[in-house]
């Protein structure tokens, strides 16, 4: 059996105290029998509990013990500390806020520091509080560093996980190490997706770069082969803010959720996956010669070790039994609404020379009476390269790369083919409205009217 032990020292010495009393308890004293029997108490050596030598204690002290312990049980044998203990008398009210928003503004600075630096600014007088008055002030005030550390936030924060696969994604990018390709040093992002039910990898890709339109072609491969999640779990980072993110996941039905800034601990699965990754590959790349190769070597670290492994968060599943399609329902997106969600428009206004300038590329249009009116140009971010079209008035115009010496050799077209001039004279003439003929008639008949 375990060992029955007093869960505090208060209750070491109040159980001591019991046993020092214990036997007067028990017992029926007629008048005058209770101070014989304390002043022989008195004469009995005990030892106190943590004490290396015994003791005696006196007639006063067992008398209150004893009726203590008459009207209270064993709680009124426990030694009762100071009320103000812990407060801090000689802190005033305003120094006790300041303290408290120094603690706050500098989680990391030690109670110590904080006394000295106040007593160096003339605002605490030096002597006068110790530092481990203001160490337990602060602990009492549920500031202590730890708390701040740890328990950052109004809300306490909670271990929390996804009812169902697919119900919220994990998107961010690791900054990998810096290989040398050839003779040139290449930074490697790690762009990375993770479910939150099963910790199945949805994607995982290694750029050069961390830009939004990386991170989208992440996202496309990964909506293809899995379907769409029902959230999309960011942080705060510039990828992850672009106004095309944002428009594609909304016309897709898919939620963004943003963390709080300067919350790592918030996507913590995130982060201990990224630790997963650098232990078992990043760090043991080996001689890497290209992009492709590095791609490779993830696919097999996922592949190989890092799907099959029991998870000790799934309480010993592997990521990819739990994402398996027996226990989800992919929700697949086609291809007509991945592109019309991929969909980029513009407002551009076309030069005089039927050209427009999409993405740094310069395009012309077979349209002349399109020059010099501002149009929509859309294309969508699935095609690569890109095929703009100009979209104006209901209708849409294909754009073509612009050959500037083939157009120097060629006639020039009509700006609108359907107002060619025509072939045979019209009979009208717009002058015979203001014949004076007409205008005389008119007078005549006013006249006749008066």
């Amino acid at each position: 059996m375990t060992e029955l032990k007093p869960k505090d020292h208060p209750e070491e010495v109040a159980t001591h105290r019991h046993a020092v009393i214990g036997p007067l308890c028990a017992r029926e004293l007629g008048r005058g029998a209770l101070a014989a029997t304390l002043r022989e108490l008195s004469e009995v050596r005990f030892r106190a509990p943590g004490a290396d030598l015994t003791r005696c204690y006196s007639v006063p002290t067992l008398e209150r013990w004893y009726y203590a312990y008459r009207a209270h049980g064993l709680l009124g044998l426990s030694p009762q500390g100071r009320s103000d203990r812990g407060r801090g008398r000689k802190l005033t009210p305003a120094l006790r806020n300041l303290i408290c928003d120094i603690r706050r503004e500098y989680p990391s600075a030690s109670a110590a520091l904080i006394v000295r630096t106040l007593e160096t600014d003339g605002r605490l007088e030096r002597g006068l509080v110790k530092a481990s008055t203001v160490q337990k002030f602060l602990k009492q005030a549920g500031l202590d560093r730890i708390a701040v550390r740890d328990g950052a936030g109004a809300t306490t924060r909670l271990r929390w996980q996804a009812s169902a696969p697919d119900a919220l994604w994990h998107a961010d990018v690791c900054h990998g190490p810096t290989l040398t390709f050839g003779t040139t040093r290449t930074p490697i992002r790690i762009h990375g997706m993770l479910d939150d039910c099963s910790r199945y990898t949805v994607a995982l890709e290694a750029h050069k770069s961390e830009t939004e339109l990386d991170m989208l072609r992440v996202f496309i491969r990964a909506l293809r082969t899995h379907g769409r999640p029902d959230v999309l779990y960011l942080d705060n980072g510039s990828t992850y803010r672009g106004e095309v993110l944002r428009t594609a996941c909304a016309r897709l039905g898919i939620n963004l959720l943003h963390a709080q800034p300067y919350d790592p601990q918030a996507r913590g699965k995130m982060e201990r996956f990224w630790r997963t990754l650098r232990d078992g590959c990043l760090n043991h790349l080996g001689t890497v010669g290209s992009l492709d190769e590095l791609n490779a070597k993830l696919g097999v670290f996922l592949e190989r070790h890092y799907l099959p492994q029991p998870h000790a968060g799934l309480m010993g599943r592997t990521p990819r039994d739990v994402y398996t399609p027996s226990v989800r329902t992919p929700n697949y997106v086609s291809e007509a609404a991945l592109r019309d969600a991929l969909t980029v428009r513009e407002r551009r206004r076309v030069r005089r020379d039927t050209t427009v300038s999409v993405e740094g590329d310069i395009y012309e249009l077979h349209q002349g009476f399109l020059a010099g009116r501002v149009v929509d140009i859309a294309y969508s971010l699935l095609d690569d390269p890109i095929a703009p079209v100009v979209e104006y008035e209901g209708r849409s115009y294909p754009l073509h790369h612009v050959d500037p010496e083939k157009n120097a050799q060629i006639k020039r077209p009509l700006k609108n083919p359907s107002h060619d001039p025509a072939k045979a004279p019209v009979d009208f003439d717009p002058s015979c409205t203001l014949e004076t003929r007409e205008l005389q008639d008119d007078e005549e008949d006013l006249d006749a009217i008066f």
